[in-house]
């Protein structure tokens, strides 16, 4: 097949690695389950900061952490009412500082989760704007008149289910909400909004923090002129972004996202972050249909985001050796200078252990396939002890997604139980008080400290391989070419400063056979995987070659 991408090299000034997300692996913190130090069934960041040698030592570069700020909590954190300060229920900005402090001290960068599409309801901006349709704050959300009928404004809809148009008793109009009713859309059309939101991010640059995730990053902007969004044809609909039971997907999203205009404001996000070398962005692309497409835009020419994600890896079927090899052309075709960064799970959906019905061994080949991708990559917390999606009862669900749309869609809750650090401890040592949602009996079977000492276990496995990518620079920023492509078989040729490596995977329950590239290999006998013949590839494993030199 043909090249898909080169090699790239970091950029050094002075003691500042710019470049340093380049090829990084990004650990995922969701702060209310990861540890709690109060005893409220609640983490917080002092729990955060009590368990940062643990994630240092898995061997990854750098932390996410979900929103911490202070919040009304019906989205548990994605709905903001003050983004310069931190809830109360996690800490204070002094345990912020230590948190900052802790992870830079064991060499982990930092990145905040930064939500700027939407707010709270019960934000002081949203309460002024509220009030009056000419005060300082009038035009800071999304106000629209309602049709002469009294309906909204038009048929633009919510991802967590009906009108993303809400009535407002008090202005006497609409506001759109692309998400719960509680969460109005800020308007990006509004320079003074666009400022306060490039304030906020300073803020936090100068308060230490490496760089952001953007929360929903294609949302930004909206079509002024409110048209409507055209239906999407029957066999295009798909539940990458939204459950099949949800009519949301039955619309071609053209005019409430993805709008040109946001490419002008993620331009001048880089210029703020260009103030601070060494810091980095990382978008969320909310997408079924262009997610690559909207990935490599926002991040090629240099001037954009460095890195996006989308759901191409985040969706309900298993990638195949022929969908990740298209995948990955297709994205480098687009943007040959942009940066990619993959992921199998997060916080939003199902952990992939469940979502594509892996046997443990497919797990330890998955992650093993994740991070040989060119480009960097994010683990999500507990993936690397294979946890799977907790079933939580209805009567015990927190998520206000998968309450409306139950028993359709069970939400997001499943991913989002506590971490497990001790099995036969209270609560999973995740707390001495009843956690916000209960930990299934099979996590703990699953705890760190069941497989911390252990080699064979996926977590020993995850810090093997994440071991050996670090030791091989030509796996972190190398260039990328897919050799070949089947639906059980995948296999690559990473190159860097002259060095290349062969990289196959057996994405199946049975033998592949291995067609290996010109030239003479010599079989990696310190990879994560037996070394084997070079000739069959036994089920869910990997080969590694590097190329002798002639």
């Amino acid at each position: 097949m043909s090249p898909v991408a080169q090699a790239v090299r970091p950029q050094v000034s002075g003691a500042v690695d710019r470049d340093w997300w380049r090829g990084a692996v990004i650990y995922q913190i969701y702060p209310r389950s990861f540890q709690d130090s109060n005893g409220d069934g609640v983490g917080d960041l002092p729990g955060i900061v009590e368990r940062l040698p643990y994630v240092a030592s898995l061997g990854v570069n750098g932390i996410w952490i979900s929103p911490f700020f202070r919040s009304a909590m019906l989205d548990f954190g994605y709905d903001i009412i003050d983004h310069r300060d931190v809830d109360p229920l996690f800490g204070s900005m002094e345990d912020f500082d230590a948190l900052i402090a802790r992870a830079h001290d064991l060499g982990l960068k930092v990145m905040i989760d930064l939500v700027l599409s939407h707010t709270s309801d019960r934000h002081p901006w949203f309460q002024e704007s509220r009030q009056s349709r000419d005060g300082d704050y009038a035009d800071w959300y999304v106000w629209a008149d309602a049709r002469p009928d009294g309906t909204p404004p038009n048929n633009w809809l919510s991802v967590f289910g009906g009108s993303a148009w809400e009535w407002d008793g008090e202005r006497m109009q609409y506001y759109l909400h692309n998400f719960l009713r509680e969460q109005p859309d800020l308007n990006f059309h509004n320079p003074a909004v666009q400022a306060e939101l490039l304030d906020i991010a300073r803020f936090w640059l100068e308060r230490g923090v490496d760089g952001f995730r953007l929360d929903t990053v294609n949302f930004y902007f909206h079509d002024p002129g409110l048209r409507d969004n055209p239906a999407l044809a029957l066999d295009l609909r798909n539940d990458s972004i939204a459950p099949s039971v949800n009519p949301y997907n039955w619309q071609e999203h053209i005019h409430d996202r993805n709008r040109p205009e946001n490419l002008d404001f993620l331009r001048q996000f880089r210029s703020l972050l260009e103030e601070f070398p060494g810091s980095t962005t990382l978008g969320e692309v909310g997408d079924s249909r262009w997610g690559t497409e909207i990935q490599a835009e926002y991040t090629s020419g240099g001037d954009r985001l460095h890195m996006c994600y989308s759901f191409e890896f985040l969706s309900g079927d298993a990638p195949t050796g022929t969908r990740v090899a298209g995948t990955l052309e297709k994205f480098e075709a687009l943007a040959a200078d942009g940066w990619a960064c993959w992921a199998f799970s997060n916080h939003d959906v199902m952990r992939h252990a469940t979502r594509w019905k892996l046997p443990e061994p497919a797990l330890r080949l998955y992650s093993a396939l994740l991070l040989c991708l060119r480009g960097s990559a994010c683990l999500y917390q507990g993936e690397e002890l294979g946890l799977t999606e907790a079933r939580i009862p209805f009567e015990d669900l927190r998520d206000p997604y998968g309450i409306r749309f139950w028993p359709g869609f069970n939400g997001r809750d499943g991913s989002r139980t506590p971490m497990v650090w001790a099995g036969d401890g209270r609560a999973g040592g995740f707390s001495e008080a009843k956690p916000w949602l209960p930990i299934p009996d099979e996590h703990l079977v699953r705890a760190v400290d069941s497989q911390e000492n252990d080699r064979e276990s996926i977590l020993g496995f995850y810090r093997a391989m994440l071991s050996y990518r670090s030791r091989n620079p030509v796996l972190v920023r190398g260039g990328l070419r897919v050799h070949e492509a089947r639906q059980e078989y995948l296999s690559l040729v990473r190159e860097l400063d002259g060095r290349r490596m062969f990289c196959a995977f057996n994405l199946s329950g049975a033998p592949q056979e291995i067609a290996l590239p010109e030239g003479r290999w010599t079989f990696d006998a310190n990879a994560p995987f037996p070394a084997g013949d070079g000739r069959e590839l036994a089920p869910w494993h990997a080969l590694f070659g590097i190329a002798e030199e002639t």
